[in-house]
């Protein structure tokens, strides 16, 4: 198999026969030889019976229905998980991802390149969408350490040993880039063009945003227990500070008023940040107790024209 492409299905009933058409037109003067694996999220609507549809007219069509709703990146991982392609392509369902770029993906990398992503340069999305992607990179760049481009996203073609390695990492909190981006490699980017969604809204609701953010960078990061450590150091300083300071104020004969309002705020400010350094504390600890359960990453239903 010369080239896969793997691209997860979530409320797409009417992109799927388009989906498939485009990438069939752009792939095909390359090669002959490839599969499009796509991988049915347990889609509400009826986006797996699409999804059948094209498997019976065109056996390079691949189908995976999960048995329950993962998420888009364990679906991403189902459908690495079955391919066979020496070069494999992950793609988006929503048509924002072009087809068409493809071919240039293709090119770049047989130049010598295990992997290249596709940046794109002017984003066709929302005001929302756009904030949120741009907090999102700064604040993980923060925290981890590491640079973070919020022009790239999973749109991009892999060498099979990066996707062999990517499939070897069995992590509960998954987030594709960033597990991409750990396994090293010889990497490079082109610039893509950026469509706006075929039909609908993006799936991502402010609390899968937040959920994916807090996964990503608790899985991928330890600097908020350093800062937490930090800022801990820092209040016991300045208590420290206060402590010296009615030592001195009490032998000077400086008058001091003690006030219901300061004793309060210190009693609530101290006890708040207690409680969010354990909390900080306890999202590691649960990422532990994800981990050891060692659940599988996904459960498959029913799969067409595949073979394990």
């Amino acid at each position: 198999m010369k080239i896969s492409i793997v691209s997860p299905i979530y409320r797409a009933e009417n992109i799927v026969d388009e989906l498939v058409r485009q990438i069939i037109k752009n792939v095909e003067p390359l090669t002959s030889d490839f599969e499009i694996v796509l991988v049915n999220d347990a889609s509400p609507d009826h986006s797996w019976m699409k999804i059948r549809e094209n498997c019976s007219r065109d056996s390079r069509v691949k189908g995976i229905n999960l048995s329950r709703n993962f998420g888009q990146h364990y679906a991403i991982t189902a459908g690495l998980s079955y391919t066979s392609g020496e070069w494999v392509v992950v793609m988006d369902c929503d048509l924002q991802d072009r087809p068409d770029e493809i071919p240039n993906l293709y090119t770049k990398a047989l130049e010598g390149w295990d992997i290249v992503y596709a940046r794109r340069v002017e984003r066709q999305d929302g005001f929302w969408k756009k904030m949120s992607s741009r907090a999102f990179h700064r604040v993980y760049s923060y925290l981890s350490g590491s640079k973070s481009d919020r022009t790239i996203a999973n749109f991009g073609i892999y060498k099979k040993r990066v996707i062999q390695e990517y499939n070897k990492m069995t992590e509960k909190a998954r987030s594709f880039p960033s597990l991409i981006a750990y396994l090293g490699f010889k990497a490079t980017t082109i610039d893509v063009a950026h469509s706006e969604r075929y039909e609908g809204s993006s799936s991502y609701t402010l609390s899968k945003l937040i959920k994916l953010t807090v996964d990503v960078l608790v899985s991928n990061s330890t600097k908020p227990l350093l800062l937490a450590v930090q800022f801990g150091f820092i209040i016991s300083f300045i208590s420290v500070l206060l402590a010296l300071y009615n030592v001195i104020a009490y032998f000077t004969g400086i008058n001091l008023v003690h006030g219901y309002t300061t004793t309060i705020f210190s009693i609530w400010f101290v006890g708040g940040m207690t409680i969010f350094v354990l909390g900080i504390v306890g999202l590691y600890i649960g990422k532990i107790f994800d981990e050891v359960k060692n659940r599988q990453l996904f459960i498959i239903d029913e799969t067409i024209n595949l073979e394990k």
